[in-house]
């Protein structure tokens, strides 16, 4: 957590050239790629896991650790996980080594884990989580509509702790998917400006642990940042382009906010989906219009995928993590890549080095997908009563 406090502050991106695979032949040449990870897991059945498996399970085994809780859980704890790809890069590799040699017989642990399902199963397996295991499949929207499903487990009392996470893994048909669509950008990607053109793809995994007030008082928790509600809608528009007036992804976060009982004045910080595509940046910005008003311009704004690149189905955590940091901290991350800011009323977002925010305490996390899926998640700093 503090390398990616790091590298929020440090007003650099984390985009740029990449070898997860051949990508001489697509129109552009960068992505988010994580480094190599050191080994932390066992020899067995674990080395046998997609990269979406281990991104997820690295950032849940660092999000209990860092929890203070001890494994294997138990049949009160449940996982809740969005994914847009689970296993696929190594399906791709699968297949390539057919197409390349239909006689030869690849490794058939390359398809093992090419269900969507996999991280959050592969998450529960590892630390006994023997709750409900749920995963969420919602394209760009999948990790805050993660969240939100888990919320919706603690407060029934389906569950007393749930990790909500995401995890995917760079891979040729996504890659080449967003690159057909003209969305992708050369360089790393540079939202809310006036020369954006387009998105930049990341990888990765992050997870959260949530539990209810009453349990993490029970075992002397230090809690960071509370959420207060979560919303969800969808355009019902495009299959891929949004609501051009945002009335949906708007609804959103009306939604979010009703659910948390708090008024649009109250908000001191929007972690923006900010892809850095003509279309979702123009409806975005219309949709915070409809949600916020004139006080648009008076709220800071964050754009993570600038500093990471969009995650797929794990960006509405990552990006919830780099909320709660935020509220934590006090203070609102850069983005990267210079650049004239296209929209008046985004006044708020910081281009040269993180801004304190001594007051700052409420905050909206949001994601929009493709589809028309919007999420958004309401966090709060944790200030102990």
């Amino acid at each position: 957590m503090t390398r990616f406090r790091d590298a929020l502050r440090s007003g650099s991106t984390a985009i740029g050239p990449f070898d997860r695979f051949d990508n001489a032949a697509e129109r552009t040449h960068v992505a988010g790629q994580v480094p190599p990870q050191p080994r932390n897991f066992p020899e067995g059945p674990w080395n046998r896991l997609s990269n979406s498996d281990r991104f997820a399970l690295f950032s849940a085994q660092e999000a209990v650790e860092q929890a203070g809780i001890s494994t294997p859980l138990d049949d009160r704890a449940g996982v809740f996980f969005g994914s847009s790809t689970g296993g696929l890069f190594e399906t791709e590799l699968y297949f390539e080594a057919l197409l390349r040699c239909p006689a030869s017989r690849p490794p058939r642990a390359l398809l093992a884990s090419h269900s969507l399902s996999s991280p959050a199963e592969t998450v529960a397996r590892r630390l006994g989580a023997r709750g409900p295991v749920e995963t969420v499949s919602s394209a760009c929207a999948s990790g805050g509509l993660a969240i939100e499903q888990a919320l919706r487990a603690l407060r029934t009392g389906e569950v007393d702790l749930a990790i909500a996470g995401g995890a995917d893994c760079l891979c040729r048909t996504t890659y080449s998917g967003f690159n057909s669509l003209r969305a992708v950008d050369e360089r790393p990607c540079r939202p809310f400006r006036v020369d954006r053109a387009g998105m930049s793809l990341g990888e990765g995994g992050a997870a959260l642990v949530l539990e209810s007030v009453e349990h993490a008082r029970s075992r002397k928790a230090v809690a960071l940042a509370e959420i207060l509600g979560a919303g969800s809608s969808c355009d019902a528009n495009h299959m891929t382009a949004p609501h051009a007036e945002g009335v949906w992804a708007a609804s959103a976060i009306e939604r979010a906010l009703e659910d948390s009982g708090i008024d649009p004045d109250e908000v001191d910080l929007v972690n923006a989906h900010g892809t850095g595509t003509l279309l979702n940046d123009d409806a975005e910005h219309a949709a915070l219009l409809r949600v916020f008003g004139e006080r648009t311009r008076c709220i800071p704004l964050e754009v993570t995928k600038a500093v990471v690149g969009h995650l797929l189905g794990a960006a509405g955590v990552i990006e919830a993590v780099a909320t709660v940091l935020s509220l934590l901290s006090k203070e609102v991350h850069s983005a990267p890549g210079g650049g004239e800011i296209r929209y008046a009323e985004f006044a708020g977002l910081a281009l040269e080095g993180t801004r304190r925010m001594p007051d700052m305490r409420t905050a909206v996390s949001a994601s929009f997908g493709f589809g028309g899926a919007n999420a958004a998640v309401v966090l709060r700093r944790w200030e102990e009563s």
